[in-house]
Parts: C-alpha cells; sequence; structure tokens
C-alpha cells in the first residue's frame, strides 16, 4: 500500500513540475531577447557538475535500496568497503551529495543574484528561480526523509520489512527529484 499512494503522490508532484514546466515555456515564449541575454550569465559547466553530483547520488541510493532489499541495514566491513556497506552508509551518502547539491545551486544563486538576475528583476530570474527553487526545495525534503530512515534504522530492534519499504519509496522520491532536476537542466541550461 505504502507503494502504490507513493507513486500516486509522485504522479501529483508530476502535474505540479508539468506546471512550472508551462510556465517557464510561456514566459521564454514572451520574452526571447531577453531570455537569450540572461542565459548567457548561466555557468553551464559549473551547473553540470553539480548535475552530476545529484545524478552520482540517485546511484548511491539505489545501492542503499538493493542492501535494505537484502534488510543489511548497516556495513558488515570496514567503513572503506563500500562493497560491504549497508542502507545505512549508503543513504548517508546520499545525504551528503544532496547536500552538496543544494550548497553549490545556493551559490550558484549568490552568483546570478551578483549579476543582477533576482527573483524581482525580470521574468527570466522569476522562472528561473521558482523552477529551480521549488526543485531545491523537494531536494531538501528528501534530505529530511533520508534523515528519518537513517534514523529509523537505528531505532529498530530488528531492521525488518517494514523498515526495507520505507527505504525503497524514499528511494522513488528521490530518482523522481533526480529525473526532474535532468529536465530542468536540459530546458534551462541546453535548449536555446
Amino acid at each position: 500500500m505504502v507503494s502504490v499512494g507513493t507513486v500516486v503522490w509522485l504522479s501529483s508532484e508530476l502535474m505540479f513540475f508539468a506546471g512550472l514546466f508551462a510556465m517557464y515555456f510561456t514566459l521564454r515564449s514572451t520574452s526571447g531577447e531577453l531570455w537569450a541575454l540572461e542565459s548567457d550569465k548561466l555557468n553551464v559547466p559549473f551547473a553540470l557538475v553539480n548535475t552530476i553530483i545529484l545524478v552520482s547520488s540517485s546511484f548511491s541510493c539505489q545501492f542503499g535500496v538493493f542492501a535494505a532489499e537484502r534488510l543489511q541495514a548497516r556495513r558488515t566491513g570496514g567503513l572503506f568497503s563500500p562493497l560491504r556497506w549497508g542502507m545505512v552508509e549508503w543513504f548517508f551518502l546520499t545525504f551528503v551529495l544532496g547536500g552538496i547539491f543544494v550548497a553549490v545551486q545556493a551559490y550558484e544563486y549568490a552568483m546570478l543574484v551578483s549579476e543582477g538576475v533576482a527573483l524581482s528583476s525580470n521574468a527570466y530570474g522569476s522562472a528561473f528561480y521558482i523552477t529551480t527553487g521549488f526543485h531545491g526545495l523537494h531536494v531538501l525534503g528528501g534530505l529530511i526523509a533520508f534523515l528519518f530512515i537513517i534514523g529509523r534504522a537505528y531505532a529498530a530492534k530488528r531492521f525488518g520489512h517494514f523498515e526495507a519499504t520505507s527505504a525503497i519509496v524514499t528511494s522513488y522520491y528521490w530518482h523522481f527529484v533526480d529525473v526532474v532536476w535532468i529536465g530542468l537542466f536540459i530546458i534551462i541550461y541546453f535548449l536555446k
């Protein structure tokens, strides 16, 4: 039931982001010259590295899911033996990578504001910050979910199917957030 409920909820999130994409394209279609001028201020290589960080977090998340499916909450070997890591270690790595993504995105915002691209500066600024900002809030929500899952793994007397299911549905959300970012990244940074 939890998996089905999560998929239904993610469908509503998909509609939310579809509305954001529609807003972005509508504003862009009415302000072509502005978009060309303002999008030149984006640091594409910087954003690409940040995207790679977020996408790599999806892989670490999935390794955590594989460990949860084996009902392996924690590592069975040394800290520097990732092949023996449990769900907690993989999810903690995912948390760190997601945190880096958010921090780098905040730094990018600061750089853009210093170049005159602010939320209230023009249609481009509004579209850019609303679409990427809501995505950033979703990433923060995922990071909080990872903390809950990691905490639940430590609190459980025995790591069982209930805890594993929670980890799996959290991964659904994280993969969704990553796929949405890939779409946003392509549209905002590459689509001319």
